[in-house]
């Protein structure tokens, strides 16, 4: 899509209710409910985190959307694709400004080029007790991505058209806390499988976009 008619359209959101958890849901591990209920103490002693769905045109002026691949590590994320984005640190005024200091750090699009469209319905993720809380923006000019070595293993781009598309919607076995291969929800996009939390705040953002384009 081409970006200029994205941001025409993007400017209708802003007063669209958020599809929320109903739209989350869709793409929810089927084993999310057990494990929510398992941290139900846990909870309410999250760690706060912030994440930036972040659209911009490319050199075509196509309207792509930037995840991250991060790096493989002894932790609950390590070589899985998500948003750039990170915990809070004492310096942030507000999670608004994580995601843009997070964006910032990691794939190296600088906060005064960015303008954020939308805050959208946050996610708990129980294996490491964060509240994630995602923000919707644009990159005005196609962005020089510089990506953080320590943490981001590889870019990814994704056309605004691959994440529409319900011929995208596929299946990805893991393996659960409890030992047991099952079959979860994932999003096939530019060759990589995007599920758990990041997929439930790519459901929402793709139902969204869908009320406007």
């Amino acid at each position: 899509m081409n970006f200029k008619d994205f941001t025409i359209a993007l400017s209708k959101i802003k007063n669209i209710p958020l599809p929320a958890e109903t739209s989350q849901f869709k793409m929810a591990p089927p084993y999310r409910e057990a494990l929510l209920q398992q941290q139900k103490d846990k909870m309410k002693h999250a760690r706060q985190s912030a994440v930036m769905a972040l659209f911009y045109p490319d050199l075509e002026l196509q309207t792509k959307l930037i995840l991250i691949l991060r790096k493989t590590y002894k932790g609950v994320h390590s070589a899985q694709v998500g948003f750039p984005g990170g915990k809070v640190e004492h310096s942030d005024q507000n999670l608004m400004q994580t995601a843009l200091r997070e964006t910032h750090e990691e794939v190296g699009i600088k906060p005064e080029i960015i303008t954020v469209y939308k805050e959208m319905t946050q996610v708990y993720i129980p294996p490491s007790n964060f509240v994630v809380q995602p923000y919707l923006g644009i990159a005005e000019q196609t962005p020089k991505f510089v990506k953080q070595e320590t943490e981001v293993e590889d870019l990814i781009e994704v056309y605004l058209k691959d994440l529409l598309s319900d011929s995208n919607l596929t299946q990805k076995t893991v393996k659960t806390s409890y030992g047991v291969d099952v079959e979860v929800p994932a999003f096939n996009l530019s060759n990589y499988l995007v599920w758990g939390a990041t997929a439930m705040m790519l459901s929402e953002v793709k139902d969204l976009l869908k009320q406007v384009l």
